[in-house]
């Protein structure tokens, strides 16, 4: 294989692994905000349950467990965004900086409180995290040239959560494109007094949603404590949530665009990882601070004039007021 072939296998490999939290967290926000709920707390669950995944895991030794517990705490926090949103019809960006700023400051206080470790959770040993599997048949595979390669090295090798996320992508299409579910959640975001009128509950409909949102941010906080890293480190989300968010932005509210956006911010940030150290011919050692600043300085570019007309769900951000 020549040698230009491995090194893009290996940044692709890295955009799997890198872009994960984020497919997890804009499809997350799909569900919340076709309901016509704002959910820039996207930030504050992951980093919730990523406090939750590490700690648990860390105190019981299971995986499985410390996965259910960064969803049920993420959902918990989605259900207090729906009290404040929904049921009392608070205003929904408040509400979420709210959240994102409560995940940031309790993480870190119940953290020393419970490991005296910073705000940190102990190291995880292999058996208390979700390692990489393999894929039954590639081996069989691995001598087809090009294809073959491609599996074996790209494809292969992640952990379940990896492949879970992909999942979510084709799921989220489904539930929202082609079940009754999904035809109720695109009108409640739309028209939310055309779903009141045909009987059906607004409240109900965007619980709902907000519910899906939190345990796929869960996941996406599990993740990052016990798969992608070995334990829980202060502010580790490090503005995935928003980098999420934007990419949903991105791809216009809808899944396989929003699928795309994520796995080029992954990109850029596996590329920009590879070029630490790195001399280029001309311009010398890149600075480490330009580089890590690069998916960022990309969101900004983007949403700024980039992305064309995207057009948001016409009851998004608007409390709904039931008739009498």
């Amino acid at each position: 294989m020549p040698a230009w072939l491995a090194d893009l296998y290996a940044i692709l490999d890295a955009t799997l692994r890198l872009s994960t939290p984020l497919i997890l967290c804009a499809m997350a926000g799909l569900f919340s905000e076709r309901s016509g709920i704002v959910d820039i707390s996207l930030e504050g669950k992951m980093l919730a349950g990523a406090f939750a995944a590490g700690s648990v895991a860390a105190l019981t030794g299971s995986a499985w467990l410390a996965l259910l517990a960064a969803i049920a705490v993420s959902m918990c926090l989605a259900l207090v965004h729906g009290f404040a949103c929904i049921t009392h019809r608070g205003n929904q960006v408040v509400s979420g900086l709210a959240i994102n700023i409560l995940a940031s400051g309790l993480t870190v206080v119940v953290g020393i409180a419970m490991f005296s470790r910073g705000g940190q959770t102990p190291s995880l040993a292999s058996e208390q995290r979700f390692l990489p599997v393999d894929i039954p048949g590639v081996d069989a595979l691995a001598s087809v040239p090009v294809f073959g390669h491609f599996i074996s090295a790209v494809i292969n090798g992640h952990n379940i959560l990896v492949y879970l996320a992909l999942l979510s992508v084709f799921c989220t299409w489904w539930l929202v494109y082609r079940t009754r579910f999904g035809l109720r959640l695109r009108a409640v975001g739309e028209n939310p007094l055309a779903v009141d009128t045909a009987g059906l509950s607004v409240s109900g409909l965007r619980y709902r949603a907000l519910m899906i949102c939190g345990a796929l941010c869960g996941i996406a906080g599990a993740y990052l404590a016990i798969a992608q890293n070995a334990s829980f480190v202060r502010e580790m989300t490090a503005g995935q949530g928003y980098i999420a968010l934007a990419a949903l932005i991105f791809g216009k509210w809808r899944p396989v665009p929003a699928l795309f956006a994520c796995l080029m911010f992954g990109f850029l940030d596996a590329i920009a990882i590879r070029l630490q150290g790195v001399e280029l011919p001309g311009i010398g050692e890149v600075p480490v601070q330009l580089i890590q600043a690069l998916p960022y300085v990309l969101t900004v570019v983007l949403l700024a004039g980039f992305i064309g007309r995207a057009v948001a769900p016409k009851a998004i951000g608007t409390p709904f007021v039931k008739e009498r």
